[in-house]
């Protein structure tokens, strides 16, 4: 059985604490590969040589560090199908799908190599008598990245080439659900001419994330995943004095007006709500359907839902693959095996789905839940699966009202040809993304990704500017130089003054 063990320092280093976790492939269910287990010893090993190694790259040149990330992003462009093939495998979503993950990590490579550009910093000559003062950003010294499953590639790279360009030191701790692709984007960035010890991987469970969090040696953690646990990332490694950027969980809305395109409102809801299925934070899991239309909105939901191909990643013909684990699979079964005493009407149930050869796969159909109540586990909660709920409302006032109760406010879409209701949600919806006719506004790599309220702990987003003042911190210089025919002014005991 295969094998993935940390990377640390540059190398391969063999798991030490006898503790190994399953991984299986999502398409069949058979336990493919197991993953090293890190104890708490083993994250210290890893932090004293990342440590270690911010001692040169921390005082490294910007050229030196952009000529490894471009050559690094060249690296990923040729191994794009290669990383896609280790998501597939590991995490069960669609070859086109793990391409797609693959791509837009690619982007935040492509920002850290403008780096030079970011760090510039600011100054101010003459502002008092022969007084210069500048401002410059340096970086903070060994920082984590502990993130999600549902994107073993793409959450990665939101996190560590932004922070290896700044000139931290990075520990990464993947999903010991799906590690390998992980492992090879940091045997890539050292291919590229990474020095040792700046990228290290430490595989694991609660046991090295609650060392990560607790230990003094590091600096910053950033996090993605579920609600509860970012909240406890974010108290924990406060408490241990570190910064922190953690993001939660999300139930993402679409409001859909009576006067949008609903073919075209159709196409985004399922797109939204069933691609990678339903296995991410940005997914559409309530569509809001304003007025009379909801009805003919349900229909061509369903109309679409029912021809989608669901089956084994590595098929070019699927569209959707298997959940990541069966019992992750079974709870998000429940929610629709629910949903009728609760009020719903189940319009398409997609819990008894399975694939002919490969029965014992982690296999959910589409299901599409209408006239879902507010106060139902199906809506309250983050299903995480191909699950979505339509809700009704009268008037655009009651739709914003009710996205705007929901303690979460990750990212959220409005559906409308009016430009001036557009401009109005806007404003007035509580999220941190919003969409106008676009159902997953992911920001590109040069805006910052986070959301408002349950969906962020903390005061960054993630990459774009927010993400490089996360990973760096501000220092002001004030300098005097004395010019040639000053003489000796005598000790002053007053406040500085600017004038």
């Amino acid at each position: 059985m295969k094998t993935v063990n940390h990377w640390i320092g540059g190398k391969t280093v063999e798991g030490a604490s006898g503790n190994y976790g399953p991984v299986t492939d999502p398409a069949t269910g058979e336990v493919t590969t197991q993953v090293a287990l890190a104890s708490a010893d083993e994250v210290d090993s890893a932090v004293a040589v990342a440590k270690e190694a911010f001692l040169t790259w921390g005082q490294s040149s910007l050229a030196a560090r952009t000529k490894v990330l471009f050559a690094y992003r060249a690296l990923l462009d040729a191994n794009r199908d290669a990383i896609a093939d280790l998501i597939v495998a590991e995490h069960g979503k669609v070859h086109s799908d793990a391409l797609g993950e693959v791509a837009r990590g690619m982007e935040i490579v492509e920002l850290a190599c403008g780096i030079t550009v970011q760090l510039k910093g600011e100054l101010s000559t003459s502002v008092s008598s022969r007084v210069d003062v500048s401002s410059i950003r340096q970086p903070i010294g060994v920082v984590a990245g502990i993130t999600p499953f549902n994107f073993p590639a793409m959450v990665p790279m939101w996190m560590f080439p932004l922070a290896v360009a700044c000139g931290n030191t990075f520990i990464l701790k993947p999903s010991e659900k799906d590690p390998s692709a992980s492992t090879l984007l940091a045997q890539l960035a050292s291919e590229a001419g990474l020095p040792a010890g700046v990228l290290n991987v430490v595989h694991g469970d609660k046991v090295a994330v609650d060392a990560l969090l607790a230990h003094p040696g590091i600096a910053a953690v950033s996090f993605v995943g579920s609600t509860p646990i970012a909240r406890h990332i974010h108290t924990t490694a406060s408490a241990n004095g570190k910064r922190v950027q953690a993001l939660g969980g999300a139930k993402n809305h679409m409001l859909v007006l009576p006067d949008a395109d609903l073919d075209a409102a159709a196409d985004a809801a399922v797109s939204a709500a069933y691609g990678s299925a339903g296995e991410r934070c940005m997914a559409i899991s309530a569509v809001v359907a304003v007025g009379a239309i909801g009805d003919t909105l349900v229909e061509k939901i369903r109309e679409r839902a029912e021809k989608i191909k669901i089956g084994p990643g590595n098929d070019p013909l699927s569209e959707m693959g298997p959940l990541i684990t069966a019992a992750h699979r079974d709870k998000v079964a429940s929610y629709v095996t629910g949903a009728a005493a609760q009020g719903a009407d189940v319009v398409l149930d997609g819990t008894g789905y399975t694939v002919e050869g490969n029965e014992k796969g982690h296999w959910i159909g589409l299901s599409l839940l209408d006239n879902v109540k507010t106060d139902s586990d199906a809506y309250r909660d983050e299903i995480f699966g191909p699950v979505l709920c339509v809700l009704r409302a009268e008037t655009y006032e009651e739709g914003v009202a009710l996205i705007n109760a929901s303690p979460f406010g990750n990212g959220t879409a409005i559906f409308t040809r009016d430009g001036g209701a557009a401009r109005r949600f806007q404003l007035e919806i509580e999220a941190g993304m919003v969409g106008v006719n676009v159902p997953i506004p992911v920001p590109v790599g040069y805006h910052s990704f986070g959301g408002w309220k349950d969906s962020l702990f903390g005061d960054h987003h993630i990459y774009g500017n927010d993400g490089i003042h996360f990973y760096t911190r501000g220092k002001v210089v004030t300098t005097r130089w004395p010019d040639p025919s000053d003489a000796p002014g005598g000790v002053d005991l007053g406040f500085p003054r600017n004038h």
